[in-house]
């Protein structure tokens, strides 16, 4: 279990250097940053000090080893740096110390704050959609799954297949232009729910305020695709357990109906399920980008694409950076589902 767990580990290691790799071509130095921070009119001198800054005066090799430098949990800085860059963590040494640190993704060239604080402030927006999308997809989606598969051939399993049809032939971005305008518009005064809105609303008068509906219709739209995998792969799934030999035996004891579909059968069944639910939840938070943008809520994606638009590439660097290390762990929280909702799966 132990060198399993090492050895993923490993090779999650790998990936992240290689996502590293691939934004550090795609976007370090790409046009003019100095004068995406200094503006148009910024003198010759000005620009000069922010290319060294930035590091932009060295070899394309020396800058990417320095970046490297900066992501990395595990670093060597001088104290200046650590004092200039503000870094946190532990430092081991004298001038020269071993770092071992809470990644430095670099400032933003608009509002010249640290683009790690400006992640982790909109992360738990991002990880509350998600979870809330996946809990709209799972608590829906597996007893409708369920239910298609025992009323195999009935209108039932006909609505419930014709229905996560729909669902996953509808993309989120068209979904949440849907919703937000029929629920958010058409029918506010009965919903009571709004087309934008993020989870505190900050008023001069009351302060920040916790607004937990305008959670409703992002989750909503992001959890349409999903619900409709998972009630598929349910159905499937279910329907080859429901014929094992060990499901007929258990009938033929005369044990509960209830009790043999919903913990014998569906425990069975669940594996492709949970591969999908962990893909899914893994996806929604690095994917959520055009449907925060639709229902101006404030997370990771929104966050991404307000930077796209202003060419603010350190912060678009950093959230590529830090979605591509929640893939990895939640790949990671898969494998150990497995074996905890089937007991024939056991790491060895």
């Amino acid at each position: 279990m132990l060198n399993y767990f090492l050895r993923r580990v490993f090779y999650g290691i790998l990936v992240l250097v290689g996502v590293v790799v691939v934004v550090f071509l795609l976007f370090q130095g790409f046009g003019n940053p100095e004068r995406l921070i200094m503006g148009q009119r910024a003198d010759a001198a000005t620009q000069e000090n922010i290319r060294k800054e930035l590091y932009l005066d060295q070899p394309r090799i020396n800058q990417f080893f320095l970046y490297l430098n900066d992501v990395s949990p595990i670093a060597i800085h001088n104290r200046a740096d650590i004092e200039k860059k503000k870094l946190r963590g532990i430092f081991v040494g004298t001038d020269t110390k071993l770092a071992l640190k809470v990644p430095y993704l670099r400032r933003s060239y608009q509002s010249k704050k640290d683009v790690w604080q400006i992640l982790m402030d909109a992360l738990p927006g991002t990880i509350l959609l998600a979870f809330a999308a996946m809990m709209i997809a799972c608590v829906v989606g597996i007893p409708l799954g369920v239910l298609a598969a025992v009323k195999q051939g009935t209108w039932i399993d006909t609505s419930a297949v014709f229905t996560s049809i729909l669902g996953i032939s509808a993309p989120s971005f068209f979904m949440g232009i849907i919703i937000a305008y029929c629920f958010g518009y058409l029918l506010t005064d009965y919903t009571g729910l709004q087309m934008t809105g993020s989870l505190f609303d900050t008023d001069p008068f009351e302060g920040r305020t916790l607004q937990l509906r305008n959670l409703v219709l992002p989750a909503l739209t992001l959890g349409i695709r999903p619900l409709a995998i998972i009630v598929q792969l349910t159905r499937s799934s279910m329907l080859d357990v429901l014929n094992q030999d060990y499901i007929r035996t258990a009938y033929a004891k005369g044990l509960s109906p209830r009790l043999i579909i919903w913990k014998h059968a569906l425990r069975n069944a669940l594996n492709p399920v949970i591969t999908a639910i962990t893909g899914w939840f893994a996806e929604l938070l690095a994917g959520a980008f055009f449907v925060e943008y639709i229902f101006g809520w404030k997370g990771i994606g929104k966050i991404t694409v307000d930077a796209l638009e202003k060419l603010d590439f350190p912060v678009v660097m950093g959230s590529v950076l830090v979605t591509s290390f929640f893939f990895i762990v939640v790949n990671m929280i898969a494998d150990f589902l497995y074996g905890v909702a089937d007991p024939r799966v056991r790491l060895k």
